[in-house]
């Protein structure tokens, strides 16, 4: 059985945290699909298709990764692809509380769904794409929180 999961989020930009989930998540399953999720009540500071485009030129090196992105509802999307899992990068228990709630909600709208949350690594564990836009945007060096393959972009966009 072919096992396909979806790691979503807004990736306003991806950062080294976020693909060391996708990584893993890639190691341990047969399709990963990483679905940048829209919220038309979100500022991004990055348009849907620079954030679709940012995690590809990120994880071209993983062959069982592709990129999507959607603007509806999480559990409808992962019936549409029939994922066996959501799988969520969890930094602190502040995180989890949250998570929790929404793995619940899709669990509740959509009986087939599990959520499956990976811990980050101890070196991500502060890391967000919060922090990296106000690093960036105060001319800070963000080249330890972001692959090297967007970092120009980023700078680019926010300094």
């Amino acid at each position: 059985m072919n096992k396909c999961v979806i790691c979503p989020g807004s990736y306003d930009p991806i950062t080294l945290g976020h693909i060391d989930i996708i990584e893993r998540a890639a190691s341990l399953f047969d399709k990963v699909i990483v679905v940048v999720m829209i919220n038309y009540k979100k500022k991004y500071s990055f348009s849907v298709e620079e954030r679709v485009e940012m995690i590809k030129k990120c994880v071209s090196h993983l062959s069982n990764v592709e990129v999507d992105f959607s603007d509806g509802l999480l559990s409808e999307y992962a019936k549409e692809k029939n994922a066996y899992a959501i799988v969520k990068g969890l930094r602190a228990m502040s995180d989890f509380e949250y998570e929790f709630q929404m793995a619940l909600a899709n669990k509740k709208m959509n009986k087939s769904i599990e959520t499956l949350f990976l811990t980050t690594n101890a070196e991500f564990m502060y890391l967000s794409s919060s922090m990296v836009k106000q690093i960036a945007s105060m001319g800070g060096d963000i080249s330890d929180f972001v692959p090297k393959a967007i970092h120009k972009d980023i700078i680019e966009r926010l300094k």
